[in-house]
């Protein structure tokens, strides 16, 4: 659907329209999610964009009205010289005004509000519908949805200048970068299973298992992906005294990474098997421990993280809230940040664990994704604009990367005099095969990236591959530099 472009002067034919309102500086998916629902309460909807001469946007009016016509959601988008709402309303005397949950307190609007009323309209303040999941392949086949999604990504670049031969150049950098990732290990058991039917006895499925093998995960493979990509990294990490600590033992020797592991035999290696029949994850099964470590495994992640500080340019926490990061251990990481001058690289999972993002303060990078930053902030209602420089706001940190699953994620960055610019980059991945392990390969990817001096949207945009070729394989396989390059090569191809 092409969208009509609307003057103040020639907008009778529009109303009773459904009106949304905004300056649409650069779409992301939290503006979709809104410009979707105010589609669905009408026939007739309209985007009324603000002008260029209200404050200096990055993008001018034209082409901001440009990209909302490339969605292909509204009936119309009206342009207006400057942010005049009332007169908007005043010429197409919409039946709904939709806004942002963002415009809910502001003073500023309550009058434009009362003039909507007052004409007969009502209006609704959403910030769109959340889903963390996707019904993309229902309207489209794999192969045009990939095209859209490669699409996206170069269009993302553009806006950000960025060009292949930078991001491969960029690659070629990561050499002299070292890292420590600390953080909790895991093993991942996936068990491949032949489906025999259902149980006589009880109604359950039987399977049989035919083969498993085992991945690194958790911290451990945050680090490998590090490695892979062409740094070096330090693993320092806590293990029970069992043969699955070997395992990770013998595995960060193959791929070169530092063994900073320390014991605690009150505690096993966290182990987590997966059963799986052609591809479709069955069930999970967990063995682990929760508590805080003991003071004297505490102080041996300590001495690890005082030995190794100095030779570093950056600390990754890999926390899945297992015990590991303690408070008093966290204390410390902050403490040899500022004495050694080195970025700080956050994600807290806690998809089945109780943890807040939030306890990451005054780090370079946090990489929540949306769940756990509205469950952090106890907010599920307002827009990503508004939860995302919340969570800035409130842990004081320095960029963010919102995770949205099959939506993408998206950047955010503070600029010298201390604005946010973000920008959005799709999940380039159509049809995952598994997309456990995603989070932990672009954590890993930002941190190399940022630590080795390359801003914040060039990183963003190789993170964006990385994450793409994480969720291609079955387990938690560490994405090479190679890898990466060979990606990039086929998503610029002209």
């Amino acid at each position: 659907m092409q969208s009509q472009f609307l003057r103040l002067e020639n907008c009778a034919c529009w109303h009773g329209c459904v009106l949304a309102y905004g300056h649409f500086n650069t779409i992301h998916p939290g503006h979709i999610r809104y410009l979707r629902h105010a589609r669905g309460l009408g026939e007739k909807f309209v985007v009324a964009l603000i002008g260029d001469n209200t404050i200096s946007y990055a993008f001018q009016q034209e082409e901001r009205a440009e990209a909302l016509c490339l969605l292909g959601i509204a009936d119309a988008v009206l342009l207006l010289e400057s942010d005049e709402l009332k007169a908007a309303i005043k010429a197409l005397r919409p039946e709904i005004l939709v806004l942002g949950n963002e415009f809910k307190d502001k003073a500023e609007i309550q009058t434009t509000l009362v003039q909507q009323r007052q004409q007969g309209g009502t209006v609704q303040f959403h910030a769109g519908d959340i889903h963390y999941a996707t019904a993309d392949l229902l309207s489209g086949s794999e192969r045009d949805l990939r095209q859209q999604r490669c699409s996206l990504f170069q269009t993302a670049c553009r806006r950000q200048a960025i060009k292949k031969g930078q991001l491969l150049d960029s690659i070629d950098s990561w050499g002299t970068t070292r890292l420590i990732v600390l953080g909790d290990t895991i093993v991942d058991q996936y068990a491949a299973c032949e489906a025999i039917g259902m149980s006589a006895e009880a109604p359950v499925v039987v399977v049989r298992e035919l083969e498993h093998k085992n991945f690194i995960g958790g911290a451990a493979v945050v680090a490998a992906h590090i490695s892979a990509l062409g740094a070096k990294c330090d693993l320092i990490s806590v293990v029970g005294a069992d043969s699955t600590a070997e395992l990770v033992r013998q595995e960060l020797a193959v791929q070169g990474i530092g063994d900073g592991l320390s014991t605690d035999p009150s505690r096993p290696t966290t182990f987590k098997k997966r059963y799986v029949v052609e591809n479709q994850k069955l069930f999970r099964v967990s063995r682990l421990e929760e508590h805080n470590l003991d003071a004297d495994v505490e102080d041996q992640v300590i001495t690890q993280l005082q030995k190794l500080a100095p030779n570093a340019q950056g600390i990754v926490v890999s926390d899945f809230v297992y015990g590991v990061v303690t408070p008093h251990v966290l204390e410390v990481v902050h403490q040899l940040a500022e004495q050694h001058n080195l970025l700080l690289f956050g994600d807290l999972q806690c998809s089945s664990q109780v943890g807040s993002v939030t306890r990451f303060e005054k780090f370079s990078l946090l990489c929540p994704n949306e769940r756990e930053a509205r469950l952090a902030l106890q907010d599920k209602d307002s827009g990503l604009e508004q939860l995302s420089q919340r969570l800035l706001q409130i842990t004081g940190s320095e960029r963010l990367v919102m995770k949205l699953g099959p939506e993408g994620f998206i950047a955010y960055d503070r600029k010298p005099d201390g604005l946010l610019s973000n920008q959005a980059f799709p999940a380039l991945s159509v049809n995952p095969l598994d997309v456990a392990g995603a989070g932990d390969s672009l954590l890993a990817l930002f941190a190399t990236g940022l630590a080795s001096g390359q801003a914040m949207m060039p990183t963003a945009a190789l993170a964006c591959c990385m994450a793409a070729l994480a969720v291609e394989t079955m387990g938690n396989t560490p994405i090479s530099a190679t890898a990466l390059r060979r990606s990039l090569q086929e998503i610029f191809q002209p």
